[in-house]
């Protein structure tokens, strides 16, 4: 994401990157890299050849930014649901199965809740005919709680609606709100909320930040995680996302990278 805000890659150029160097053959979008061209059907086709050509597989559109799915005003919440259409078609056309989207609203727990399901539940209506999932991030707030996320998906009660299990993202509470900038003042158990949120996991994500000497990540046990992953049964692809600051953003992906590969092969 650095190279791509500083203007040294572009969404275009995604694929090729990732499978000439880093070896990687199945990406994962995130929305605000192009996204003034969710409706643009000749990017996109150009995107999805550019795919093709490279034995590359799209998997899934991380959506931000389009309004709270669980808004506490119905017009609202409308609103940030058909702002979600647009990924949902740009997705099937780029050959996705997934667009991930967010639990976000105001109010008690319960509130919130009510509304993402309701949300939730009309947004994966409209994707089911195009044959799109639509999963949730754990990603600040409730949504951080394993325990109120897997409920929230337990209640819109679709096959097609699920969940995208971060590796990190378990602060449910901020010294300042929901800034993401400021200090986390209480975490969730990560392992705890992971294990609770496979049963409906479309995809997962590693997210790491530093590594040790010998290569493992410092703030999670990949060996705990990923057998959390395994006894899950899930056998999709795993997603990287190095955060971290110490190591340049390409060796932290190659690291992140070789230390899923040592883990599973570990557990395999």
């Amino acid at each position: 994401h650095r190279e791509l805000n500083e203007g040294k890659m572009t969404n275009m150029d995604f694929p090729a990157r990732a499978k000439n160097d880093f070896g990687i053959e199945a990406i994962e979008y995130v929305n605000g890299f192009f996204k003034d061209k969710a409706k643009d059907n000749a990017y996109l086709t150009e995107l999805k050849q550019r795919c093709s050509d490279l034995g590359v597989t799209s998997l899934l559109i991380m959506c931000d930014g389009e309004g709270g799915l669980a808004n506490s005003g119905l017009t609202q919440r409308n609103t940030a649901v058909e702002n979600h259409y647009k990924w949902v078609e740009a997705a099937k056309t780029l050959g996705c199965h997934s667009i991930r989207v967010n639990a976000f609203g105001e109010g008690t727990a319960e509130e919130v809740s009510k509304n993402a399901v309701e949300g939730l539940r009309a947004l994966a209506e409209f994707a089911s005919p195009y044959s799109i999932n639509v999963i949730v991030e754990n990603h600040g707030g409730y949504s951080s709680n394993g325990e109120w996320l897997s409920d929230v998906i337990t209640k819109v009660g679709l096959a097609n609606c699920g969940t995208l299990p971060d590796f990190g993202n378990f602060c449910v509470k901020r010294e300042k709100g929901d800034m993401w900038e400021s200090p986390c003042v209480e975490m969730y158990d990560r392992y705890r909320g992971v294990k609770e949120l496979m049963p409906f996991a479309k995809g997962v994500s590693a997210k790491s930040y530093d590594f040790d000497d010998q290569g493992n990540c410092v703030e999670t046990d990949y060996s705990k995680m990923l057998q959390i992953v395994k006894d899950a049964g899930y056998t999709g692809y795993i997603g990287i996302e190095y955060e971290g600051s110490n190591l340049s953003e390409v060796e932290g992906i190659k690291a992140t990278k070789a230390l899923l590969e040592k883990v599973g092969n570990s557990l395999s």
